[in-house]
């Protein structure tokens, strides 16, 4: 299934999120990452959501958000040039004969140790999604602890 990338500059007061939210998943949308902060402009919010579906999903999304009062401007960015990327904090479970290798492998993947604990290390990435997915998938056999993720946040390319 596909993933859209769907960008939304909205006003920045209380209860926009939540309309917002309301509005996608009162339609049966899936909302698989979100993202809200305030742009250069303080009274405007740049929203980033990633919205799995198909074609269908995407026009009536987008149908929907364009709608709403509170919304300035929606962009689909699935179908242009655009940088992504995505923070990710992780422990994972270093006993010490296992520290070097985790190390070496945050090294490779341009990450960082943030937190060293008894047992373990905390981990922190920025990067395009599909690395961030990479680099996960290869610290399972250490055992993943905890994990948060930002949510996709994304810019259109210029041409």
């Amino acid at each position: 299934m596909k993933k859209h990338v769907i960008t939304a500059s909205v006003e920045n007061h209380p209860g926009v999120l939540a309309r917002i939210v309301g509005i996608i998943s009162g339609r049966g949308y899936n909302i698989e990452t979100l993202n809200v902060a305030p742009t250069q402009d303080p009274q405007v919010s740049r929203l980033t959501m990633q919205v799995p579906g198909d074609e269908r999903v995407l026009e009536q999304v987008t149908k929907q958000l364009n709608k709403m009062v509170d919304v300035i401007k929606v962009t689909d960015l699935t179908q242009k040039r655009y940088l992504n990327r995505e923070l990710v904090l992780v422990e994972v479970n270093a006993p010490s004969g296992k520290r070097a290798e985790l190390i070496a492998l945050a090294d490779v993947f341009d990450a960082r140790v943030v937190s060293v604990q008894k047992k373990s290390l905390t981990i922190q990435m920025v990067a395009e999604r599909e690395r961030v997915g990479d680099f996960l998938d290869l610290l399972r056999p250490y055992t993943i602890i905890d994990v948060s993720r930002s949510g996709v946040i994304a810019v259109a390319r210029a041409d």
